[in-house]
């Protein structure tokens, strides 16, 4: 069976922010069946990054996140701005959220966070060898603190579901087997 995709017969946005924007659809499903109000959110492309230093440490932050209401730990990222590509929003958050920096960045892949309701995919980037070359250059609503882990503590953080932000948990596996393929 050859799956098709929906038709789009309408669209609108019903709430537009900077920081958010809710699209309401009007679909035509494959069988013929209107849905009159499907909701997207429409939200810019980020990046996360696997950052290893040299003695085989992870770069990670520990911030609070709002959605959640929780203190999450995770690898570094954030979104991509308006005429930034990918590399450069990569090497921008590093820098910004843990004031380390690398000359090794490696895109190894694309992920699709809540394909359902979310327009926006994940960057994943591998660097290597990073440093710390520079101070923090946090946002104001931003408080994050920085630290390091050895790659055997990650995976058993994780494991005991001590990290579960979905993009991280994902991202340190590809970016482990990747350097390790």
């Amino acid at each position: 069976m050859a799956l098709k995709k929906w038709k789009i017969k309408k669209t609108e946005i019903v709430f537009n922010h900077k920081w958010y924007k809710l699209r309401r659809d009007e679909v035509e499903l494959p069988n013929g069946r209107l849905v009159d109000d499907y909701f997207v959110s429409v939200r810019p492309d980020v990046v996360v990054i696997f950052a290893l230093t040299a003695d085989d440490q992870v770069v990670m932050v520990r911030q609070y996140k709002h959605g959640t209401g929780e203190v999450v730990e995770e690898l570094p990222g954030g979104v991509i701005d308006e005429g930034e590509t990918a590399e450069e929003a990569a090497k921008r958050e590093l820098i910004e959220e843990t004031g380390y920096s690398s000359e090794d960045f490696r895109l190894i892949n694309i992920l699709i966070d809540n394909p359902t309701k979310d327009t926006n995919k994940i960057n994943l980037f591998l660097a290597t060898n990073a440093k710390k070359t520079a101070g923090q250059n946090l946002d104001e609503n931003e408080e994050i603190e920085v630290f390091t882990l050895a790659v055997d503590e990650l995976k058993n953080k994780i494991a005991k579901g001590e990290i579960k932000v979905s993009g991280t948990v994902a991202g340190v596996f590809l970016a482990l087997n990747h350097l390790n393929g």
